[in-house]
């Protein structure tokens, strides 16, 4: 079963941020953007690379309103002595959620029981907490920042925008399509 157009489960969690542990909950997400980031493990190899990419952007997603959460099934304790010793994670400015049940993964169905891990999974979410945008990877296979920030630009166009959908390849300020009958055969 698909997880777009749904709701986001309940969820309480404890994240490193900027220094601090702070309480997130879906109701904390409430009322604004979000873009949940899952990712295997702290410590490990294609992951940082991942946050620092977002980290890179984070700014331009701030600036679109969508609030970043990193999430691995590591504690946020395991998060702060990451950020403590890792260069590229020192870049890191948005919550890192610590998901030591698997709460939050199993909630987004990326959980890999049998190893305790999350598959990478980014799911991009609405102010009403609803899935929007979603992708899943296999662990060896990273993601882009600039393709996640490409499609927040593209959901937020269509909820402000009903009536319209971004074709492929669309970015901000490129032509959209109004669907209707006439277009039928002519694309």
């Amino acid at each position: 079963m698909s997880l777009i157009n749904t709701r986001i489960k309940p969820f309480k969690a404890t994240a490193f941020h900027q220094g601090k542990f702070v309480d997130v909950s879906h109701e904390s997400v409430l009322g604004k953007w979000s873009l949940f980031v899952f990712y295997p493990a702290d410590f490990t190899f294609v992951c940082p690379t991942e946050l620092e990419d977002l980290a890179d952007l984070h700014g331009e997603f701030q600036k679109l309103g969508v609030e970043i959460y990193g999430v691995s099934t590591d504690t946020h304790f395991a998060h702060k002595a990451w950020h403590d010793t890792s260069a590229a994670i020192k870049k890191v400015k948005y919550p890192l959620v610590g998901d030591p049940t698997a709460t939050l993964s199993r909630n987004f169905g990326v959980l890999i029981e049998e190893e305790g891990l999350a598959l990478r999974g980014s799911f991009l979410v609405n102010p009403d907490g609803v899935i929007k945008v979603y992708e899943i990877h296999d662990l060896g296979i990273g993601r882009s920042a600039a393709e996640m920030l490409r499609k927040a630009k593209a959901a937020q166009y269509v909820a402000a925008h009903p009536g319209e959908v971004c074709p492929a390849k669309w970015d901000e300020g490129a032509k959209t399509l109004k669907p209707s009958l006439d277009l039928v055969g002519k694309i």
